[in-house]
């Protein structure tokens, strides 16, 4: 029985694989085994991986027809043995340490469910000014809490950084879903009540293109996000609430908006900042100011604009009027 499994998923691999295997190969957590699903590639990654596994018996390939992402991490978790899952992505790279690291994170704290790490995204030519602020917000991420409070505004661990106990991913697993697979796992096991912490140091490197899954498929679109944080928010924090305040009405506010309506939840009042709207009518609601908001007491308040600094004002600002956050308002960029 290994220590830990390694699970990636793999289509049209074959450039980057090589690497991508040499890195784990070289972790020095050795008692490792790494299931690769090739997910009906048309090039040369079976092959890769199969000339690994004859010199390394501690890869393992598992090949099926082209059925999707979440169609082959849900087989390749199948052919995991051990009590540890850790993901990988079959175009990036490991820190030699990650899994040693990560192992002794879990078993410092058996009460974690799992944990994430810090990652840099490479080639630098590829990576944008918006890839660079979404790095630059993950490394700011650096405690269970953050974790769980930072859950509506994006996913808070990149996926191909966890490692996760067994027992934990396999009672919640992947299912094939029209918006992000990974997201949508992590959020139900924090609404399951999993702890799931940081190893705050660098220990992933993410390669970014023009052609990978987030950047075309539209499962991962803005519309698509903002349809599974309602879904998440309507069974947790919402679930019992036909009404909520919303702060902020930008692009983002009011595409959350859209999302909740289609939900069945609409806002009971709208805060701005702004003025120049206070005081009107929008969506057949009130437009109040930030100190106007305990008139809504009892009614959940969800912050969603995009950037930090307005949210670092929103949370001081309801922190004065002693509003706490995961319990009286949540964060949803």
């Amino acid at each position: 029985m290994p220590r830990v499994s390694i699970l990636m998923p793999a289509r049209d691999a074959a450039a980057t694989l090589p690497a991508c295997l040499r890195s784990i190969a070289r972790q020095t957590e050795g008692d490792f085994q790494c299931v690769v699903v090739d997910d009906g590639s048309t090039d040369a990654s079976a092959q890769v991986v199969s000339d690994t596994s004859r010199s390394d018996p501690r890869f393992v390939l598992v090949q099926q027809p082209r059925l999707g992402i979440a169609a082959a991490l849900q087989r390749g978790l199948a052919e995991c043995r051990a009590a540890f899952v850790a993901r990988m992505d079959a175009d990036d790279l490991m820190h030699r340490d990650r899994l040693r690291l990560q192992l002794r994170a879990l078993a410092a704290d058996p009460g974690l469910a799992g944990v994430g790490c810090h990652a840099r995204a490479f080639p630098d030519a590829t990576v944008g000014n918006g890839t660079r602020n979404y790095m630059a917000w993950l490394r700011s991420i650096q405690t269970e809490h953050d974790v769980l409070r930072e859950r509506f505004i994006e996913s808070p661990l990149l996926h191909p950084t966890w490692m996760l106990r067994a027992d934990s991913l396999r009672a919640i697993g992947y299912r094939d879903e029209p918006w992000a697979e990974d997201y949508a796992l992590l959020l139900r096991l924090l609404q399951s009540g999993a702890r799931i912490a940081v190893v705050n140091q660098r220990l992933h490197a993410w390669r970014r293109s023009a052609s990978c899954a987030t950047a075309l498929d539209p499962r991962y679109s803005e519309w698509n996000r903002a349809r599974l944080k309602a879904q998440m928010l309507c069974e947790g924090p919402l679930a019992d609430r036909a009404r909520y305040v919303l702060w902020g009405h930008g692009e983002t506010g009011k595409r959350l908006r859209r999302a909740l309506s289609e939900q069945g939840r609409d806002p009971i009042t709208i805060v701005e900042l702004d003025p120049r709207k206070i005081g009107q009518r929008c969506f057949d609601v009130d437009v109040i100011a930030p100190r106007d908001v305990l008139a809504f007491a009892g009614h959940p308040i969800l912050v969603s604009v995009a950037h930090a600094g307005p949210r670092a004002v929103a949370r001081r600002q309801l922190a004065e009027l002693s509003l706490v956050e995961l319990r009286d308002f949540y964060c949803c960029a």
